[in-house]
Parts: C-alpha cells; sequence; structure tokens
C-alpha cells in the first residue's frame, strides 16, 4: 500500500550548485508555513529550501487550512519507517531536478525536530548540520550512537513549557557525550520561531553551507 505525500521546493538564488535545507513542519501546521519560515533565516536564500509535510492530514480547528501530522503512538516503528522512506524518496527527488553542492541541513520545528533528527542519523543521504527548534531528540536514537551525528544546533525559549529547560539540558548532555559540536540557544518566547532563533540559524548555515 503507498500513499502520496507533498513538499514544496524555493531554489536556490544562484545558479550554481546549492547546498540543500530540508524543514520539517510542527503537528498541525503545513508545507506551506515552514517554508515560509525557512526562508525568513538569514541567508537561506542562497540554499535550496524543501519543506516536507506529514503525511497524516487533517484540517486545521478553523477549517479554513489543511495541515498534518508526522505520527501518533499508534504502531510507531511502523510510522517511523514509512517517515524514512518519504524523506529518502522526496531529497532524491530534489537532488534529481535541482542542481545541489552535496552539502545538507535539517531543520525541524517541534513535532518536525524528531523527524529532522531522524533524517539526519537514519536517512540515506549524509547530513552536515541539524538545526532543532523547541523539541527533543527521539529516544530510539539515543541508542544510535554508532552513527554519524553531524553539528547541531538546539533552541527554546525561556517560556516553553514543552520543551523544557530539563530535555534541553538532557539533549546537550547526550550530544556533547558523543563529542558532538553542539551550539544551543535559549531565547524570550515560547513554543514559537523567534528572530533571535533566525539569527543564530542563519550563522549555523553560513558555517556548514561550504
Amino acid at each position: 500500500m503507498a500513499t502520496h505525500g507533498r513538499y514544496l521546493v524555493a531554489p536556490a538564488a544562484s545558479t550554481t550548485p546549492a547546498p540543500l535545507l530540508v524543514g520539517f513542519h510542527g503537528y498541525g501546521e503545513n508545507a506551506d508555513r515552514h517554508l515560509a519560515q525557512l526562508t525568513q533565516i538569514p541567508g537561506s536564500h542562497s540554499w535550496t529550501r524543501v519543506a516536507i509535510q506529514g503525511l497524516h492530514r487533517f484540517y486545521s480547528q478553523s477549517r479554513k487550512h489543511v495541515v498534518a501530522s508526522w505520527m501518533t503512538r499508534q504502531d510507531r516503528n511502523l510510522a517511523i519507517a514509512d517517515n524514512l522512506r518519504y524523506v529518502n524518496a522526496v531529497i532524491d527527488a530534489v537532488k534529481a531536478s535541482h542542481e545541489t553542492n552535496g552539502t545538507l541541513v535539517f531543520c525541524g520545528f517541534s513535532q518536525g525536530v524528531a523527524m529532522a533528527y531522524r533524517a539526519a542519523i537514519c536517512g540515506h543521504t549524509k547530513a552536515h548540520g541539524i538545526m532543532a527548534l523547541a523539541g527533543d531528540i527521539p529516544p530510539e536514537l539515543k541508542v544510535e550512537s554508532h552513527r554519524h551525528w553531524p553539528a547541531v544546533l538546539v533552541g527554546r525559549g525561556d517560556e516553553d513549557d514543552w520543551y523544557t529547560h530539563d530535555k534541553l539540558d538532557q539533549d546537550i548532555k547526550f550530544l556533547r557525550s558523543l563529542s558532538v559540536p553542539v551550539k544551543s540557544l535559549v531565547f524570550s518566547g515560547g513554543h514559537e520561531w523567534t528572530e533571535d532563533f533566525r539569527i543564530k540559524a542563519g550563522k549555523f548555515l553560513s558555517v556548514h553551507g561550504q
């Protein structure tokens, strides 16, 4: 059985081969919203930006928008495998239709953070960075220490009740235990994108976009 996914691509402004920035939205969001956030990161226009939408669609509370979720606890391992195959296929399709230079960074917000980590650690294309905003490392990856872990940027708002200070601290300790280069930002705000994080993300991309 197969299902059809949806993703959006914003090509790099340059005509030369460009690095690839692949992002995953939060629960109840969609690819359109996430692509808009990726595009607001300073310097991101030199990257080919891809926003992948979760396979599980539903209507927003207002009934005006189609939004999505990545997975639930039901058949969790099967959903993870389905999502990884889907992400791998999207990346292959984008690389076949756009000139890329081999650099790949994943970005996730909220529920999409787990997908960013999974795609980077378990996907079939080598990742050069992970930007994780308001979400934690999924538990199954904590036993995948033998795999390649790229540099990570972690961000949370100081008023975020979901991605708490303790969760951030645990993630940083885990990453440092693997000698993963990790940078973190605690900004003024809640469970959200902010300009402070975008600026930090832009600096992260400038380092890893070569």
